[in-house]
């Protein structure tokens, strides 16, 4: 039996002498998925991206906060290290990520209720949800 094509089956591929042979790098962009709908890739990821609510503290974790932060402010000259746990608020959605930075505290300043750590870095009081070092400890608070 004969197929249609057995005339042609073994001939060379036609090369055009008119118009150059595509590349493979374009060839396979002709068949590369292309963005229809622009940003629809970016709103999935930001919807999928995770943030935490913040917790309000109970009235005696606040107190402890508070004794610490005063404790604190009596001891800066000693530069003691200190761990701060704080809520920092996602600038695109609701909540936001409970950070720990550890470092030294170089002033408090409450009339603006902010810590300003020594490389410069301010946290505010109100976001504050630990206080942990060596300063703190038992014996001495």
């Amino acid at each position: 039996m004969t197929d249609n094509y057995d005339d042609i089956i073994n001939l060379p591929r036609h090369i055009s002498k008119r118009h150059p042979q595509m590349s493979l790098y374009n060839r396979a962009a002709q068949f590369a998925p292309f963005a229809a709908l622009t940003g629809y890739g970016a709103a999935i990821a930001e919807t999928a991206r995770q943030t935490s609510p913040k917790i309000e503290m109970m009235e005696d974790d606040r107190q402890l906060m508070d004794r610490k932060l005063s404790f604190l402010s009596s001891h800066l000259e000693e530069e003691p290290t200190i761990s701060i746990t704080f809520f920092q608020p996602d600038g695109r959605k609701t909540g936001g990520h409970y950070l720990t930075i550890t470092g030294i505290v170089k002033a408090i300043r409450t009339n603006e209720r902010i810590i300003i750590m020594k490389d410069r870095k301010k946290i505010s009081i109100d976001a504050i949800v630990g206080l942990e070092g060596e300063l703190f400890s038992p014996n001495k608070l």
